[in-house]
């Protein structure tokens, strides 16, 4: 186990090892004002940039804080053993040519495990790693340019990528940027370890991440909880795949839980919020660091045009966010501020009646905030600095500041193009406690975003997720009535049913069950594509009938009762992902898994409150609430029957490999539901 990451990320003496990259590391310190040591390390040059260079490690005046190790791969190994050995708090490792570049470098995967073992308990980022930038104290240990200023406080942004980091420094949105940090390779020390580190800094107010994949599903959830417990939101970014786990995919639930579902499903669970671009990822910090969590999902928005609160209405059609109608105390004063020609809505176009006009704006604006929001948007795009006038716009911008400081509603301006929002402007208003987004599709997803995690932080705590090591062994396919018996031990309902070797003694056990039955094909995975499902049968010459029809692809035969006329079908599944261990996925079954691409991931172990949830959010519970006339169907045992599947995979983890119910038929409410068909694969 390392030791902190406080002395590398916080340090008051920073060792460089290196030529040219070391030099620009002390020269971006210099200009930053770090007021501690900096210690060269050069087997040949006499001074960098003023500094005394130091012959050898053993040489320095004491055990370094943080090392930019700038130099050959070789030669890194060397140096971060040495370090390790002074018991130095920490290092950079610039090189490139580990385990990134295998395919280009066979030794590249031998280097980076002899860099981790050199460094011991000592953190490292990288290698491969641009380092980090510490704007609170002045510390850099970054060898390039970047566009960021001396903070008192502010966010924290982590990046595998030292390209990303350098464009998120020359940001011009106001947001105060406290540290940017690169991991590289993370081949000791992840983002989730550094997000760690910052979060527990006073002075940083939330964390974003932009992340290629998760380092470990335990540092994840370890984030997770300090950032509960510190009251400090986390936002991500995450851009591409996971590798998918090695099935043989003989149902539908592989392509229905892909792993960006995956990613997403987890990261609400852990109260992690995430966003799809880096603009959506700066704003949401921008509400983050000013205002934290949302209470709700309701916003309002006013504009002095119509246009604009169309756009802002549109906007809203596909975000969780709610533009919640006015309360009746709102509208008599809205109505006296802005005239009988407004109509009162929101969202509000107030036209341009009080534009200009400070006392009128700021009794709108602060009628608009006494509704209970938990964010009030106010649309405001400004001219050009250099070719026009904006003094009206400020006069806008102070009554919304106004507005905001009577009433202690959280507030926001929006520009609805980016560039329309001068970074003088943006930082004025985030000085007063005013959100300056940049662009209308932003601010809602900095909205929705923040009120996911307020919404999660609510409940309690998640239990820990299902974690155990797969089994080794091969796969193996249970036969439809074997999975189906295993299923029924943990709860879920399914129809009665008799096995047989023969036609002869499918029809003896559809007669003794009673007729209409149904006859399946035993040994086929798709069914129905293979014409291994008959339904319905009404007599014992229909069965022998049908047997015959699947005489050359199935190996026996199952015989059940027929299931009545269902109000909706649904498929569950469970599948390994690499990450998040087992999962469920919950969906539209039957014909339409496919066309409707209608599902629902739940990580393990899950709740019924979590399952309805889900449930409730899918394309398919219109029908399951009785659609047009017809009737509901019984959500209660569909609740039941998804926690029965939950149950046997949390049971079986080690050995799940897949799980495919479809369909579960879900009757009308009352009557239950009944798990149709099942598939099982195990690991013996």
């Amino acid at each position: 186990m390392t030791r902190s990451l406080d002395r590398l990320i916080r340090p008051r003496s920073i060792a460089v090892f290196g030529g040219k990259e070391a030099g620009r590391v002390v020269e971006q310190c210099d200009k930053m004002g770090f007021t501690g040591e900096i210690w060269p390390v050069h087997p040949t040059k006499d001074e960098i940039r003023g500094r005394k260079c130091y012959r050898s490690i053993a040489d320095l005046p004491g055990a370094p804080d943080a090392s930019f190790v700038g130099v050959n791969r070789q030669l890194t190994i060397e140096i971060i053993r040495d370090l390790s050995a002074r018991r130095a708090g920490g290092a950079v490792c610039y090189a490139s040519g580990f385990r990134e570049a295998v395919t280009e470098l066979a030794d590249g995967d031998d280097l980076q495990k002899a860099l981790v073992e050199a460094a011991g308990d000592m953190p490292i980022l990288g290698p491969n790693c641009y380092g980090f930038i510490n704007m609170l104290d002045g510390a850099l240990l970054w060898p390039d340019q970047h566009g960021m200023v001396r903070v008192d406080k502010g966010v924290a942004v982590l990046t595998q990528s030292s390209n990303i980091a350098c464009n998120i420094s020359m940001q011009m949105r106001g947001l105060p940027l406290a540290y940017i940090l690169t991991a590289g390779n993370q081949a000791q020390t992840g983002l989730c370890d550094l997000a760690c580190a910052v979060l527990e800094d006073p002075r940083v107010t939330a964390v974003g991440l932009h992340i290629e994949g998760f380092d470990s599903i335990e540092s994840l959830e370890r984030l997770a909880r300090l950032a509960r417990e510190l009251k400090k939101p986390v936002v991500t970014l995450k851009v591409g795949k996971s590798e998918q786990a090695q099935l043989a995919t003989v149902s539908h639930t592989a392509s229905l839980a892909g792993n960006d579902a995956v990613s997403s499903a987890l990261l609400a669970r852990l109260g992690i919020g995430r966003v799809e671009t880096l603009p959506e990822l700066l704003e949401t910090l921008k509400l983050l660091h000013l205002h934290g969590p949302l209470e709700s999902f309701d916003i309002s928005s006013m504009s002095c045009s119509g246009g604009e609160a169309s756009l802002m209405a549109d906007a809203g059609v596909k975000r969780k966010t709610v533009y919640r109608e006015l309360r009746e105390e709102q509208r008599l004063p809205l109505r006296e501020a802005l005239g009988q020609m407004v109509t009162i809505s929101n969202p509000l176009d107030y036209h341009t009646f009080v534009w200009g006009n400070h006392e009128k704006q700021t009794t709108a604006f602060t009628a608009m905030m006494k509704g209970g929001y938990a964010l009030n948007l106010i649309v405001l795009d400004f001219p050009r600095q250099d070719r026009c006038d904006a003094a009206d716009w400020i006069t806008t911008c102070e009554a919304v500041i106004d507005a905001s400081k009577a009433t202690g509603a959280v507030a926001g301006i929006v520009a609805s193009m980016g560039e329309n929002m001068p970074e003088g402007t943006a930082l004025m208003l985030m000085e007063n406690g005013v959100v300056p987004f940049m662009g209308i599709e932003e601010a809602l997803a900095a909205a929705e975003t923040a009120a996911m995690i307020g919404e999660i932080w609510a409940r309690p705590l998640p239990a820990p997720l299902v974690k155990v090591q797969p089994a080794a062994g091969e796969a193996v396919t249970l036969t439809e009535h074997e999975a189906k018996r295993a299923l029924a031990a943990h709860g879920l309902p399914v129809p009665e049913g008799r096995v047989a070797e023969t036609a002869e003694e499918a029809a003896r056990a559809a007669e003794a069950l009673g007729f209409p039955v149904v006859l399946k094909g035993l040994g086929v995975a798709h069914k129905t594509e293979a014409g291994a499902v008959k339904l319905n049968l009404l007599s014992r010459g229909a069965v022998l009938e049908a047997a015959a029809s699947m005489a050359g692809v199935a190996s026996g035969y199952l015989v059940e009762k027929m299931v009545g006329k269902p109000v909706a079908e649904l498929i569950v599944g469970a599948m390994r992902d690499p990450v998040a261990g087992p999962v469920l996925t919950v969906g539209a079954g039957g014909i339409l898994v496919e066309l409707l691409e209608d599902s629902a991931i739940l990580t393990l172990p899950t709740d019924e409150p979590a399952i309805r949830e889900a449930i409730s959010g899918l394309k398919i519970a219109k029908l399951l609430a009785g659609y047009r006339g017809a009737p509901a169907g019984d959500i209660d045992a569909l609740v039941g029957a998804v926690a029965a599947a939950a149950s046997y995979v949390v049971s079986n983890a080690s050995i799940v490999d897949e799980l495919d119910i479809n369909p579960i038929m879900v009757l009308p409410q009352g009557d239950g539901v009944v798990a149709a068909d099942a598939l099982i694969r195990l690991r013996k």
